[in-house]
């Protein structure tokens, strides 16, 4: 809202460098939030990718839950066991690891 009132007050006289602050500040504001928060989720998923380790309990994207058994760097799989057996995906498919992401709760009194 406040950029467009800038760019309609900027008058033909001013020329160039009259609109040129209003465009480096949309730049800036799409800079500050749409890349960065993208880097920053970019880098927490390869984290979490690379500090997976075998007998982690885990659940996949599509919603298998199982524990790994085989982390295979070479080729970025891992082999998950589940109750029907084991299965091979990629590392990119794990979503969460349940060894981490909850813990018991002790019961309300």
């Amino acid at each position: 809202m406040i950029l467009t009132t800038l760019f309609l007050q900027a008058s033909p006289s001013e020329g160039f460098g009259g609109m040129m602050l209003p465009m480096l500040a949309l730049l800036v504001v799409f800079y500050l939030f749409m890349i960065l928060p993208q880097n920053r989720k970019r880098k927490k998923e390869k984290k979490f990718i690379t500090e997976l380790k075998k007998g982690s309990k885990v659940v996949t994207s599509s919603g298998i839950h199982g524990k790994l058994v085989d982390i295979n760097d070479k080729d970025t799989t891992v082999t998950i066991e589940t109750g029907a057996g084991k299965i091979k995906f990629e590392q990119a498919a794990i979503s969460v690891e349940l060894s981490k992401k909850y813990t018991t709760v002790p019961a309300k009194k």
